[in-house]
């Protein structure tokens, strides 16, 4: 059985605030099944880069959607994500040390 979408994002957030990060939703999408895109700030390095939830097969994976660390060009793609899935949630996270909290498996594109 997997997790609602609201009781996940809920772990994460619990997850890095306990590492002495800040997290915070965005954006809210469908509560039961919605994708997320996280988007992670580096607070040392003023670096952002986002992460993209994609399934494959019965598991989770993430991506990294852009490779830019390009503020605009971030926002920009969330927004025009937002506009594609209306169920999509962005979280944000803010650590010193840019950590993303993820336990899944991530794939560098």
């Amino acid at each position: 059985m997997l997790l609602s979408t609201d009781l996940w994002v809920s772990a994460l957030i619990r997850r890095a605030e306990m590492a002495g990060a800040f997290a915070y939703v965005l954006k809210r999408g469908d509560a039961q099944a919605g994708a997320v895109v996280l988007k992670i700030t580096h607070l040392r390095d003023r670096e952002t880069f986002i992460l993209r939830q994609a399934n494959a097969g019965d598991e989770t994976q993430w991506i990294k959607p852009i490779a830019s660390h390009d503020p605009d060009a971030i926002e920009t793609y969330i927004e025009r994500e937002r506009r594609f899935d209306s169920d999509l949630w962005v979280v944000e996270i803010e650590d010193t040390e840019g950590r993303h909290f993820l336990t899944e498996k991530i794939q560098l594109l």
